[in-house]
Order: C-alpha cells, then structure tokens, then sequence
C-alpha cells in the first residue's frame, strides 16, 4: 500500500513538471489566463487573467495570447474584433486583481 502512494506522488509531481514547462510566459512571468463564450454565440468571448499585480503590459499581452488561442482553436481563425481589448484604457480593465477581455472572433 505505501509503495503504491509514493508512486501515485511521484507520477503527479512528474506531471506537475511537465505542466510548468509548457508555460506560456510573458517577461519571465507567468499570467493563468482563462477564456469562454460570452453568450449562446460561441465567436463571443471573455477572457481573464490573474496576477495583474507582475506586471500590467505583460498581463495584457497574456490576455490577447488567451483570446487569439481561444478563436484559433474554436474557428481557426486569429482576426478578433475586439469589445475591451488588451489595448482600451487599463481602468476599464482591471479590476479586484483581474484583467478582463472581451470580443468576438472574425470568421472570414
């Protein structure tokens, strides 16, 4: 029993590695972003980021890599038209710690 403990905690420790090796990370720092749709349409989403606090031009670069993913793997496409992008007015999109972004992807 003990020995098949230690290799369940050496097998989730191994895949915790592996998982911080295919970070994305902006400036050396890492950004937990996460997108969904927004409504019933599933070309409008929402993204958030956490950890604004490392750094607020990083933070927006990791928000526009989660949306350009989110519209690549779901349409195949990287063209967003964005509501609140990485680029509005920091005001408008930081708040309690968070980055929100939100728009639309632009199929062709």
């Amino acid at each position: 029993m003990r020995g098949m403990i230690l290799s369940l905690a050496a097998v989730m420790a191994l895949a915790s590695c592996s998982e911080r090796g295919e970070r994305v990370t902006f400036n050396g720092m890492y950004f937990p972003a996460k997108s969904s749709k927004a409504s019933d349409d599933r070309k409008d989403f929402v993204v958030t980021v956490r950890r604004v606090e490392q750094g607020l031009a990083e933070a927006r670069e990791a928000g526009r890599y989660e949306a350009t993913k989110y519209c690549v793997n779901s349409f195949g496409t990287s063209e967003i038209d964005w509501a609140q992008g990485p680029d509005a007015d920091a005001a408008l999109l930081v708040s309690n710690g968070r980055l929100t972004l939100r728009g639309r992807c632009q199929i062709w």
